[in-house]
């Protein structure tokens, strides 16, 4: 069981879990958003994920968080996800993930 442990917190990333902020998006008039929006679809389109997420996080892009969520489970980075599911607000995918672990851990707390 410890040596299970030992490897759970293994697998915690540097910067901790989830940091969440109840910030609103930058104060960006409708036209500036929509171009930036626009650029950070361009971004994830052209694969770059990180510049992508930067303006879909500045811009509170809804949809764009949810596809950036998306691509980190797909590069099986699940606590990335979550996080960015819950600044989208994405609750069921949130939800969802949240059924996943608590599962995962009752499994852990059954094993010897």
């Amino acid at each position: 069981m410890q040596e299970k442990i030992e490897n759970i917190l293994k697998n915690i990333p540097q910067q901790g879990f989830i940091k969440l902020t109840s910030d609103k998006p930058a104060g960006i008039s409708g036209a500036d958003k929509a171009a930036l929006i626009r650029k950070g679809n361009v971004f994830f389109n052209d694969g770059e994920y990180e510049k992508a997420k930067r303006i879909f996080l500045t811009t509170g892009y809804t949809d764009g968080l949810i596809r950036i969520g998306d691509w980190y489970l797909s590069q099986n980075n699940p606590v990335e996800a979550i996080r960015m599911y819950w600044i989208a607000p994405a609750p069921d995918r949130v939800e969802e993930w949240i059924t996943k672990a608590s599962g995962a851990v009752g499994k852990w707390l059954k094993e010897d």
